[in-house]
């Protein structure tokens, strides 16, 4: 039987500390914490939310999830959306 497996869509998980609440101006590029990249969302989103959590009390610190499969197949992309 024919093994089926899932595409993959790899997502970046990255965070720092922005400059104002209202923005995505990073305050310190060098200092950008690339918690890693991931094989789909649900894993990319559960490392976000961790991530997350811990910054919580940090109101300026943000974490974000970046589809790089979009960026790397765009075609493949707007094929699906």
């Amino acid at each position: 039987m024919p093994e089926t497996t899932s595409p993959q869509l790899l997502h970046l998980v990255f965070g720092g500390e922005l400059e104002k609440i209202d923005g995505v101006t990073f305050k310190d590029l060098d200092a950008l914490d690339v918690v890693g990249v991931f094989p789909n969302y649900a894993t990319a989103h559960a490392a976000w939310k961790a991530k997350a959590q811990q910054t919580v009390d940090q109101a300026q610190t943000r974490y974000f999830i970046v589809h790089l499969h979009r960026l790397l197949d765009p075609d493949a992309s707007a094929k699906t959306s």
